[in-house]
């Protein structure tokens, strides 16, 4: 799947997501419990699937103008938004034994990891 996405940046910062959404998942888990360990990979997962389809769109475009770049990254963030949004919502309503704090507490984490993205060289 990373394949399909040309920004090199792009690719390294989903992987440092995963790596550290794991990482907290493991953590979490061991001393937590399982719901901590759930509740920390679904929290994660949220913004690494809305991280994939944005990263996916902008990369699969042909740009031709400038407000062509505008229009395609204006769509990507609002596919990013909603399923963020979407899937949030479903976790925190659809799993019962949700931890509320470890889930905002992994998806904060992973949408600073993939801001980083700003950071490192093509």
């Amino acid at each position: 799947m990373f394949k399909h996405i040309t920004s090199r940046p792009m690719r390294v910062v989903m992987l440092w997501q995963i790596v550290a959404t794991l990482l907290l998942t493991l953590g979490s888990g061991l001393l937590g419990g399982l719901e901590m360990g759930v509740s920390a990979l679904l929290g994660g997962l949220a913004n690494q699937v809305a991280d994939l389809a944005y990263a996916l769109m902008v990369s699969g475009s042909k740009v031709r103008s400038a407000g062509s770049v505008l229009r395609i990254l204006f769509r990507a963030e609002a596919v990013r938004v909603t399923l963020i949004i979407l899937l949030l919502s479903a976790v925190l309503v659809g799993y019962a034994r949700v931890n509320s704090l470890m889930t905002l507490c992994s998806f904060m984490m992973s949408v600073l990891i993939f801001r980083m993205a700003i950071c490192l060289k093509e």
